[in-house]
């Protein structure tokens, strides 16, 4: 009982940031003290009234808070917000990302990935303040992330499509197609520099870091699957953090159910089985960035 309260009062943490909800606006909204909020988001005992009220305000429905079946995000900052609860607790985290794994880009991606965050800002938005609030939001949270896997040292197997890194160094750490030719060129430098680091990681993986490379294109959705010591996971996000970056758009999903978790795990079981790893993976990415435009 205990466990699952503390997941529901992750979930409502994750969907309160995704609202830009304060403790205070959602105690004053359903009438409840902001220690009761307090309380909940710690996963102390709550009245089902309560949850009733909050999932209202939230619009989101009960099963979802509760987490029977499927959570639903359409904030990305609700949704990292829950990745990084779930990476907090996980002893391993497989997955299919793009171009590969947040985790194993280096801390100079962060500040290319604000820049493409913010240059891909349409310039008919009509709100880009708001846009710009969700890029802050979602930075804070992905940078804490880089934290806790660095403490964790978090065990991470990362499935990587060879056709994603080649259209990766195509287009470099870019936000938008209309960037002047000698900034595309930086950017393809820098994209470069992101998969060498990937090729050295290789072939001198650190503790807990599996990485193969697969010669065919990966789903356009990524996947990760997050083990802890007592549950399991699966995300689902249409969220991307490489080339061309989204944050605004698509609906992410959380479940655990058994049949998810079973086919996600077993997909991944089979690209692994095929992919190249060590110094032939290593290869793989160097030819890759032998054919990259200049």
């Amino acid at each position: 009982m205990g466990d699952h309260l503390a997941e529901i009062g992750r979930r409502l943490r994750a969907y309160r940031l995704g609202k830009n909800l304060t403790v205070s606006r959602i105690a004053e909204q359903i009438g409840v003290s902001r220690a009761a909020v307090y309380r909940l988001e710690r996963g102390e005992l709550v009245k089902i009234e309560t949850l009733e009220k909050i999932s209202d305000l939230l619009e989101i429905s009960l099963p979802s808070l509760m987490g029977v079946g499927v959570e639903y995000y359409a904030s990305a900052i609700s949704f990292f917000e829950r990745m990084r609860q779930l990476e907090e607790n996980a002893v391993h985290v497989l997955g299919n990302f793009s171009p590969f794994s947040f985790l194993l880009l280096s801390d100079e991606y962060l500040g290319h990935l604000r820049t493409m965050l913010m240059e891909g800002i349409a310039a008919t938005h009509r709100d880009p303040a708001a846009v710009r609030a969700v890029i802050d939001g979602v930075m804070a949270i992905l940078e804490a992330r880089r934290r806790v896997a660095a403490r964790r040292h978090t065990p991470v197997l990362s499935i990587v499509s060879g056709p994603d890194v080649e259209r990766f160094l195509h287009s470099g750490l870019v936000g938008r197609f209309d960037l002047p030719a000698e900034v595309v060129r930086e950017r393809r430098r820098a994209a470069a520099r992101e998969v060498e680091r990937l090729a050295a990681l290789l072939v001198h993986p650190p503790i807990g870091v599996q990485i193969g490379i697969v010669e065919d294109q990966a789903p356009s959705q990524t996947f990760q699957v997050f083990e802890a010591k007592d549950s399991v996971a699966v995300t689902l996000s249409p969220y991307r953090l490489g080339d061309h970056p989204n944050i605004t758009s698509g609906i992410a999903m959380v479940t655990a159910t058994p049949e998810a978790v079973r086919l996600f795990k077993s997909t991944i079981t089979e690209q692994w089985s095929r992919a190249h790893k060590g110094e032939a993976g290593a290869r793989m990415l160097e030819t890759l960035l032998g054919r990259m435009p200049q």
